[in-house]
């Protein structure tokens, strides 16, 4: 059942924060932000609140001899309306994930099978590209090593939108794939693997970084695999002491590289910082669908059978080429939707 009062309150809320951003006091960013996350809710609240008002009056007006055909019609029509509305409401008061709206870093790098797990990797990251473009979204390349035959050795991508992070937290996982390598000449089926690991950005406000936790080295940019033939020691490594995370950024400007390796770092640190908080926060729930664990199989994508299972959700598509493409909407929507079924379970129960 939905509770009234907290309607009510998410309502006052949003007036509040009306009359706050009209004033011009506060921080702005922060209450714009807030203001947009409710307004779907507030608009949702209204409409509910609508229909209880039309059943209400109807009911009232059986009351009315004049009226009470009229009532009599309408009551089954409106009451009809009720259980749609209230899910949607429901969905809407679903709590939020703070990360959703960010942009996010994608680091895929080949599991088991060699050379074939490798190609894989590049076509996962070619497929992630072309379904970025279809979003609108800005998707650059940070840091790339590719093999001799043009596969990936590791891949990171920086990706900029509306709603990145909500649609790609899904692809954190373990990407299997069967098929006849190109450079199998016997014809048989393999299968290998690639990593998967989205993480949602870290702002400033997130992550403090103790400088005297890091250690920086500045190195010769690698050409073969690299993104750039260079002389110039320009590469720049990070390692950060207490965790143990490294990372390289090998651009053309020693500047630049220091600032993308910081992002990516500060990223990475906030990654592990949500990862402990879901995992005090419940010992045994399945976060993000499955375990959360970037370990965990999630996708097989089989190509002489033309499919991709989802294993987390038992969804099979027979269209593996459009998947490839980065028509990903059908797998993403269901996962969403499996989620929101899955939050909606925890709130009623």
């Amino acid at each position: 059942m939905i509770s009234l009062d907290r309607l009510y309150q998410i309502t006052q809320r949003f007036q509040f924060l009306e009359a706050k951003m009209a004033e011009g006091g506060g921080d702005i960013a922060a209450l714009g932000r807030e203001y947009s996350e409710l307004r779907p809710v507030v608009e949702q609240i209204a409409a509910y609140r609508r229909l209880l008002d039309d059943i209400a009056e109807a009911e009232a007006m059986l009351d009315d001899p004049e009226m009470k055909a009229l009532a009599e019609e309408e009551l089954p029509a409106l009451k009809a309306l009720l259980p749609e509305a209230e899910a949607a409401l429901q969905l809407s008061l679903l709590p939020k994930d703070a990360a959703d709206a960010r942009p996010a870093m994608i680091e895929i790098r080949p599991g088991t099978g060699g050379d074939e797990a490798a190609l894989f990797a590049g076509d996962l990251l070619r497929m992630y590209q072309r379904y970025a473009e279809a979003k609108g979204w800005k998707f650059d390349i940070i840091e790339m090593q590719q093999t001799e035959l043009g596969g990936i050795k590791e891949v990171i991508a920086h990706v900029q939108g509306q709603g990145v992070f909500a649609r790609l937290k899904f692809e954190s996982g373990v990407h299997r794939v069967q098929r006849v390598p190109e450079t199998e000449s016997g014809g048989r089926i393999h299968t290998s693997a690639a990593t998967v690991a989205v993480l949602p950005e870290a702002e400033d406000v997130d992550i403090r970084i103790d400088p005297n936790d890091l250690r920086i080295d500045t190195m010769r940019s690698s050409g073969a695999g690299g993104q750039h033939v260079n002389t110039t020691d320009s590469a720049v490594r990070i390692t950060h002491i207490p965790t143990g995370i490294v990372v390289t950024s090998s651009e053309k400007s020693q500047h630049r590289n220091r600032e993308i390796a910081m992002q990516v770092l500060k990223t990475r640190l906030y990654d592990l910082e949500r990862s402990r908080v879901d995992n005090e926060r419940s010992a045994d729930r399945k976060a993000q669908v499955g375990t959360g664990d970037r370990s965990e199989r999630i996708r097989t994508y089989n190509f002489p059978q033309g499919r991709m299972t989802d294993h987390r959700i038992n969804l099979t598509l027979y269209s593996l080429d459009k998947v490839m493409q980065g028509d990903l909407d059908d797998v993403i929507d269901a996962l969403i939707a499996d989620h929101q079924a899955t939050l909606l379970a925890e709130m009623e129960g």
